[in-house]
């Protein structure tokens, strides 16, 4: 369920009491915006020195769809990493884990899965959200990634033989399903993606765990053992299925981590297994993607 990581934010508090501390924190319920302050452990923020940063444009189907892009400010070219949007958006958090990755030697792309929407930081809560999101095709989402992948192959940056791609909750599910939808990409890691997602005509037809066999890539998967809406049953049949299918695959649970355990901005946030996590992400991007 989208609400999964709201469900483990406010564990132990009644909703009226997370709703009143998300207000004086400064971010809505569905957490688009950065917190004013640290809301469980520290806000992290990303310096732009060093980096190359650019907002612009790229064509998908005549629409204009918004990106966020950062790399180093240095010559070069850099493997190529699109990095898939939770379901809030291209929001603060998200540029900033675009210039994290950035940092570490990627050509980092970013986009706004919901333009053609208007966006959904305006929205009060995740039922408007999900009005708003929950329709939207993924079709219209891979032809996105599409659009973003043959324009960082025309990047003065980038090595264009070298991209990957990875994504947080349904940006999460979104980067299994591109995996198997662009054989180009060289490695996936996905984030508390959904594997068993509703299947709706018009909309999703399949789920991570119905197109293994079209997996492109090497996958890694980093999920909460405690993530309320994705049971670690669940994770551990999608790692074996990937293995029995001849696929290059891991897939970590964290203890005790819930969904949404590396959005520091939110009180489901988790240091320790957000940190673990991070450099287990690294190091595949490294020894698949820059290789």
């Amino acid at each position: 369920m989208v609400e999964d990581w709201l469900a483990n934010a406010y564990e132990g508090m009644s909703r009226r009491q997370f709703l009143a501390r998300a207000g004086a924190l400064g971010f809505t319920l569905a957490g688009f915006a950065m917190a004013s302050s640290p809301v469980a452990g520290e806000v992290i923020t990303t310096s732009p020195s060093g980096l190359k940063i650019s907002e612009g444009k790229v064509n998908s189907g005549g629409f204009p769809v918004p990106i966020y892009e950062a790399w180093p400010d240095k010559p070069g070219t850099y493997p190529v990493l699109i990095i898939i949007p939770e379901i809030c958006g291209m929001h603060e958090h998200i540029k900033d884990v675009t210039r994290r990755f950035a940092k570490e030697g990627f050509l980092s792309i970013t986009f706004e899965p919901y333009a053609r929407e208007g966006g959904v930081l305006s929205l009060p809560d995740i039922p408007a959200v999900r009005k708003v999101v929950d329709p939207v095709p993924d079709g219209r989402v891979m032809a996105d990634l599409d659009a973003i992948a043959g324009y960082a192959k025309g990047h003065p940056a980038a090595q264009a033989g070298r991209i990957g791609v990875t994504g947080f909750c349904r940006g999460g599910m979104y980067t299994l399903m591109y995996a198997t939808h662009n054989r180009t990409i060289k490695a996936a890691v996905a984030w508390y993606g959904q594997i068993r997602p509703e299947l709706k005509p018009g909309v999703r037809t399949a789920g991570p765990l119905d197109v293994v066999s079209r997996i492109n890539c090497p996958v890694l998967g980093l999920y909460g053992e405690a993530d309320l809406g994705i049971p670690a049953a669940d994770v551990r049949e999608l790692e074996a299925a990937l293995k029995s299918a001849g696929k290059t695959a891991e897939f970590v649970l964290y203890p005790g981590a819930p969904h949404a355990f590396f959005a520091d901005y939110r009180p489901s946030y988790r240091a320790e297994a957000a940190r673990a996590a991070w450099d287990r992400c690294l190091a595949w991007l490294n020894r698949y993607l820059k290789g």
